[in-house]
C-alpha cells in the first residue's frame, strides 16, 4: 500500500507530496456497479407483474444505492497530500475533492502519530468527531495530526508520515508562523 513520491531527496523539499491508497475500496466501488446494473437490468428486461409502481422503485432504489456506493468509495480510494512553503492542501479520490487547503500560518504544531484506523474515526472517508476533530482516513496506518491555533485537530493517513511531520516543521521553524489575525 506504499506509494510515495517526493519532490526530491533534499531535507526540506520545495514541495513534498504523499499519498496513502486503499485498494480494498475497489471491492466496494464493485458492489456499487453490480447493484446499477442490477437496476438496469430490472429496467430492460424485467417479467414484472405485480405493476409499474414496485418496478420503478425496485429500479430508482438499485441505481441510487450504486451510485451513492460507487461515488462513496472512489472518492476515498486514495488521498494525496501536498505541502509548499505556504500550505498543505490534501485532495481525496480521482477527482480530487472534497478539497482541504490549511495555511501554515494557521497551523501550531505537527505530530506523526503511528496508527490511525478507520475504527477510530467510524470509517473511511471525512471525517469528524467533536472530541477528536476532522480527519481524511483512506486506510489504516501512519499518519499526520496537525493542531491548529484555534484549537482543533486535522488527521490525515499518508505514507511516510514522519517524512511530512518534519517538513511540517521545519517550515513551522523558519517562518515563526503564530495564530493568524
Amino acid at each position: 500500500m506504499r506509494d510515495h513520491v517526493h519532490a526530491d531527496d533534499s531535507p526540506n523539499p520545495d514541495v513534498w507530496t504523499g499519498r496513502a491508497t486503499n485498494r480494498v475500496q475497489w471491492l466496494l466501488a464493485l458492489v456499487g456497479a453490480a447493484c446499477m446494473a442490477l437496476g438496469i437490468e430490472l429496467a430492460v428486461d424485467s417479467a414484472w407483474t405485480a405493476g409499474v409502481a414496485p418496478l420503478v422503485m425496485s429500479v430508482v432504489g438499485c441505481i441510487a444505492a450504486g451510485l451513492l456506493v460507487l461515488f462513496g468509495t472512489l472518492a476515498f480510494v486514495h488521498v494525496d497530500l501536498k505541502l509548499d512553503k505556504e500550505s498543505l492542501e490534501v485532495r481525496c479520490g480521482h477527482i480530487g475533492l472534497p478539497r482541504r487547503r490549511i495555511p501554515l500560518s494557521h497551523v501550531a504544531g505537527a505530530e506523526f502519530t503511528a496508527l490511525v484506523t478507520p475504527r477510530h474515526w467510524g470509517g473511511w472517508g471525512y471525517r469528524w468527531r467533536p472530541e477528536k476533530g476532522t480527519a481524511v482516513v483512506v486506510r489504516r496506518g501512519e499518519g499526520i495530526v496537525l493542531r491548529l491555533w484555534d484549537g482543533h485537530t486535522f488527521t490525515i493517513t499518508v505514507d511516510n508520515a514522519e517524512s511530512a511531520v518534519q517538513v511540517i516543521r521545519a517550515r513551522l521553524r523558519t517562518t515563526g508562523s503564530g495564530p493568524a489575525r
